[in-house]
């Protein structure tokens, strides 16, 4: 074969070789999300960093080869279905928190939060860089699903209580929505715990169903309008010092990905961590001190003696969890260890921040 007949076999080779991978990477795709939380919810729904956003995000960067329509809960499926929903692949992506999948994986809710563990940085730095995402993976294996952060609240409000809280003892009996680890920290203390949606909260609580509850912070809290129900509002935000709001995807779904939308989906999927976090950050001042001046709202912290009866219930009740279920411990060491280290680096950093310099 002379020089000239090679190089266009070879060329032509090449073409058939890479038409498979250029077609597949052209090919485009037009998915589902469904959501824990119901229409137009702040944060959850719609604005900055949230699944809308993250859908939108998505269309754009891929230059429409991903088009994921969004469904909030009860447009397509009940709040609390999107787990199931996405490992039979009867929809592409679900958001929500992990810890409302409590049931079916205990281990998953570490991964939303830990009573009295670590903050937005701390946290998301323990996902992304100190193997928390890799377990995460690794527990949801086998339910057909890719997980990853999509946002985070930041730190959250204690919540909204009828009655105000002065003693530990002043739990014992409450009826209170509160999700995740947390809410088996204060079952411990008497609690009668409600899990509930986020459109259930107000009607519940206002009608005396609940005595308390737990939702985000004052801006998404005053959207539901919890102030009219209840005027103590404690913002000690023990039980989620941060929040991640997660994104799971059906395992042959992303598989069918090719590996720039798969890029896509995830580098979207980290802006909307920051991007969702900020805007919690902008807006929740105004909204707290517009609850207070001019809905009444009395807000403080917890006592000092009940945040302390809080911090060795909930040591105790993690200590018991991970020694309960091997899955549950091997999350559990892996936070513990990384805390560890994040807290002395936070403590010389963070903390002389929030202690000295801010002021």
């Amino acid at each position: 074969m002379d020089r000239r007949k090679f190089l266009t076999a070879g060329v032509a080779g090449t073409a058939t070789l890479a038409a498979p991978a250029v077609a597949r990477a052209q090919q485009s795709f037009n998915w589902k999300m469904t959501n824990s939380y119901g229409p137009g919810s702040p944060f959850y729904v719609t604005g900055p960093g949230s699944p809308t956003y993250f859908c939108e995000l998505v269309k754009n960067m891929s230059g429409g080869r991903l088009n994921i329509q969004h469904f909030a809960a009860g447009e397509l499926i009940p709040a609390f279905e999107g787990f199931d929903a996405v490992s039979a692949g009867t929809v592409e992506m679900n958001a929500s928190n992990s810890y409302f999948w409590a049931g079916k994986v205990p281990a998953a809710q570490f991964f939303t939060t830990v009573p009295f563990g670590l903050n937005f940085q701390g946290h998301t730095a323990w996902i992304y860089h100190g193997g928390g995402l890799a377990l995460w993976e690794e527990l949801y294996t086998p339910f057909n699903l890719v997980p990853m952060p999509l946002g985070n609240t930041g730190v959250q409000m204690t919540g909204w209580f009828r009655k105000p809280i002065e003693k530990v003892e002043d739990f014992k009996g409450l009826k209170m929505r509160i999700p995740g680890l947390a809410g088996k920290v204060y079952a411990k203390l008497g609690v009668d715990v409600k899990l509930l949606p986020g459109g259930e909260i107000f009607p519940a609580l206002e009608r005396g169903v609940i005595d308390a509850a737990e939702f985000v912070g004052p801006f998404q809290d005053r959207r539901l309008g919890l102030q009219k129900a209840a005027k103590y509002y404690y913002t000690t935000g023990w039980h989620e010092p941060n929040n991640v709001t997660e994104l799971i995807v059906n395992k042959a779904a992303w598989d069918s990905l090719p590996a720039d939308l798969k890029e896509i989906v995830r580098s979207a999927a980290a802006a909307c961590v920051v991007t969702s976090h900020t805007w919690c950050e902008a807006t929740n001042s105004d909204a707290l001190d517009e609850l207070v001046a001019k809905e009444g709202v009395i807000a403080g912290p917890l006592p000092g003696p009940v945040v302390e009866k809080l911090r060795e219930v909930s040591k105790q009740t993690l200590s018991d969890l991970a020694a309960s279920d091997p899955k549950i411990k091997k999350v559990y060491d892996s936070f513990t260890a990384f805390k560890t280290k994040h807290d002395k680096w936070a403590g010389i950093s963070e903390a002389v921040y929030q202690e000295q310099i801010r002021a």
